[in-house]
């Protein structure tokens, strides 16, 4: 019998395989090589009291540690050379049950330095298996039919304690870090709903005349949790849970952000706006995946380095006012 030449082949069939053999190398790439391909986005913001030092924050989100990750457990351990004056973490550290010990590990340099943190979904619950395409319906829920495989959280989260990290979940917390008061409000997991808010921390009766910077830690951007502490005056938002969108389309961005963020903002410093008020939001495109899904494609794994420095002195115009006494 002759083999089919090229010519005989339909020309479907070979479309079919071009775009297989494009899918498998796309999938390869993601799994091998982006998913690795760690990188630190830097940010700068304006919001610090008149006169204060800058101020560095590492916004680590979304870790999803798997046992045996020894490149993303000696990355993190690196990030401890930027010397940061504060390291904030929103959340989802492991992807296994057997990680917490490789997570403690892993950021036991970044320990070193004053922390604030709040838990995300897999923090308290494993992750499963799930139809990818399920995300393209909306946000990802618990499963009804069978009970989510927790999580050692408490464990974890004594780790943190030990080392002097503050957890803020649903909680409010006051810091005074290079003689600037930061004044912490933070929420349990939105994707879970169950952040309660807790307001400001409460001192003296005339703290709020005292130079002092309000900042809310969440896990999952919900817009309802935005709205909130935007409302509330924070002046920097600081969450993670998109990935990013973990699989993206370059040139265009993410395709899904798993909860009600517009993809746009799914990765990023934004202002976001609510009753009036503006408050810039970080949202982390986050370190690592679900072990299940391991692969990242146009979203590399990052931390945020956010540089805080001193409001600009608001300007006279000598003009204006002598217009005022003609």
């Amino acid at each position: 019998m002759t083999a089919p030449t090229v010519r005989s082949i339909k020309p479907w069939l070979l479309g079919l395989g071009t775009v297989s053999a494009a899918g498998l190398g796309c999938i390869g790439y993601g799994a091998f090589i982006e998913q690795n391909w760690f990188t630190l986005r830097r940010e700068s913001l304006k919001i610090l009291p008149s006169g204060a030092a800058p101020f560095r924050i590492l916004h680590l989100s979304d870790i999803h540690l798997n046992i045996g990750q020894r490149k993303k457990t000696e990355w993190l351990q690196d990030l401890a050379g930027l010397k940061p004056d504060l390291v904030v973490n929103t959340g989802d550290n492991l992807t296994h049950p057997k990680a917490i010990d490789p997570l403690l590990e892993a950021l036991g340099p970044l320990m070193q330095f004053p922390g604030v943190f709040v838990p995300g979904s897999n923090d308290y619950y494993a992750p499963r298996l799930n139809n990818p395409l399920a995300y393209l319906r909306g946000p990802s829920r618990m499963p009804v039919k069978r009970q989510p495989q927790r999580l050692d959280t408490e464990r974890m989260h004594a780790g943190f304690g030990a080392r002097g990290w503050v957890n803020l979940t649903n909680r409010n917390q006051s810091l005074v870090l290079n003689g600037i008061r930061f004044d912490f409000s933070g929420v349990d997991d939105p994707h879970l709903r169950r952040e309660r808010y807790a307001g400001w921390p409460r001192g003296t009766a005339d703290q709020e005349n005292s130079p002092h910077l309000k900042i809310a830690v969440a896990h999952a951007p919900y817009q309802r949790v935005l709205d909130h502490f935007t409302e509330d005056g924070a002046d920097l938002l600081l969450a993670g849970h998109t990935h990013g969108g973990q699989l993206c389309i370059p040139g265009y961005g993410a395709i899904v952000s798993n909860c009600d963020l517009p993809t746009w903002r799914a990765k990023g410093l934004h202002d976001w706006e609510s009753g009036g008020r503006t408050t810039p939001v970080n949202v982390s495109g986050g370190i690592g995946t679900s072990r299940f899904a391991p692969v990242r494609f146009a979203c590399r794994p990052e931390a945020v380095l956010l540089e805080l420095r001193e409001q600009a002195s608001p300007t006279f115009d000598l003009t204006e006012s002598t217009k005022n006494f003609d």
